[in-house]
């Protein structure tokens, strides 16, 4: 009988062996996030290279070259970026207020860290003319390893 009852567990009570299991299974899933960062960072690490998606380009059309230098200039002084093209002369169309219009615009392509975009866009929406001003992002997905660095140091902490 001592045998019986060694190898059949009480009812109620789980096998050492399923609780174990039980366990690995959930810090695999509580430690998904760290390890799925650590995958992600670790090459980057090893090469000097960056993360795919850690620098953004922020597209931002407006109605002059004027607007454009002084958007660009302030997103510069306060670190939002660092860097700005200024595209001149982009012909536009587009439906507002249920007509096609066309426009000339001038195009901003604005360097910056990922962390920063959403910081930029509220600034952008709050001196741009346009009611509704175009401002969208592109992750970059790669690039030169000096070039990227240079991005970091010339948008400061975050």
């Amino acid at each position: 009988m001592d045998r019986l009852g060694s190898r059949c567990p009480l009812p109620g009570y789980l096998r050492p062996s399923v609780l174990i299991c039980l366990l690995i299974l959930a810090a695999s899933f509580l430690s998904y996030p760290v390890l799925r960062t650590l995958s992600l960072q670790l090459p980057s690490a090893i090469t000097s290279s960056s993360v795919s998606g850690t620098y953004s380009i922020v597209f931002v059309n407006c109605p002059n070259e004027q607007i454009a230098r002084d958007i660009a200039r302030a997103i510069l002084d306060k670190k939002l970026a660092a860097s700005v093209n200024i595209l001149p002369k982009a012909s536009s169309l587009y439906f507002w207020n249920g007509e096609i219009e066309e426009a000339t615009e001038i195009l901003l392509l604005i360097k910056t860290k990922t962390s920063k975009v959403r910081m930029l866009f509220s600034y952008i929406r709050l001196v741009h003319p346009f009611e509704i001003p175009e401002v969208f992002s592109l992750p970059m997905d790669q690039g030169d390893v000096r070039y990227l660095k240079w991005l970091e140091e010339g948008t400061g902490e975050d």
